[in-house]
């Protein structure tokens, strides 16, 4: 199943930082500051995969204020409050995955690499700086810079295309990317953009993201060139 590897794109939560539980926590937080309880099963059966965004307009929808769900000046406060929680958290807590920082510290020694995540990019940024991996990614595809979330492809062709405007002459074709996904979402998004996928079962069991091309536990002593 080999293939020309030219650049890897990773996903962001759930891949390279551990903080799907945080999401869960800071979600549920501010969904019960404005009287919503939400448990977490519900969270991993409706909501884990998307955006911000997302999240909180699918949730307000079900819990049925559909107004609120439409409200774009509402949801903003809602998304701004939470990466203010996150931000707090996250100067407390080094949630780095086992095995991210060596994978990305050799990929980067061989190929380009991108984020393309639902992440807000204050987020990526903050834990980035925290690892001290900022440098090794040439572009980064945030919630700010899509207009659609997972599993549409949008992120990952956008992440692409950047890649592609600062190599001149030398494209990078969507089946000569990598994309390292934990979401049943991020596998179809990386599918949908015909790109290959590599899928790591962080956040769902194997049998959940086997549509991906390669399934591994962890990222731990893993080396592309392996594919």
């Amino acid at each position: 199943m080999g293939f020309e590897l030219k650049a890897i794109i990773f996903d962001f939560n759930g891949v390279i930082v551990d903080d799907e539980p945080l999401h869960l926590e800071l979600f549920k937080r501010v969904m019960s500051e404005e009287g919503m309880t939400l448990t977490d099963v519900e969270y991993h059966e409706k909501y884990l995969g998307y955006d911000d965004r997302g999240c909180f307009s699918a949730a307000l929808a079900d819990f049925g204020r559909s107004q609120a769900a439409g409200d774009t000046v509402y949801v903003d406060e809602l998304i701004a409050r939470k990466a203010d929680y996150y931000h707090a958290v996250i100067e407390q807590r080094f949630l780095l995955f086992p095995g991210a920082v060596e994978l990305i510290r050799l990929a980067s020694s061989r190929y380009p690499l991108a984020i393309a995540s639902g992440a807000l990019r204050s987020e990526i940024e903050r834990v980035l700086a925290r690892g001290e991996i900022r440098d090794a990614f040439h572009v980064i595809i945030a919630a700010e810079d899509v207009s659609a979330c997972k599993p549409d492809p949008e992120g990952y062709l956008k992440a692409l295309e950047k890649l592609n405007g600062l190599r001149p002459g030398a494209e990078i074709r969507p089946h000569e990317c990598l994309v390292i996904e934990d979401s049943v979402a991020g596998v179809e998004a990386a599918k949908r953009a015909e790109m290959r996928c590599l899928a790591v079962t962080n956040s769902y069991r194997a049998e959940d993201l086997r549509h991906a091309d390669w399934i591994r536990d962890s990222l731990i002593d893993f080396d592309p060139a392996e594919l």
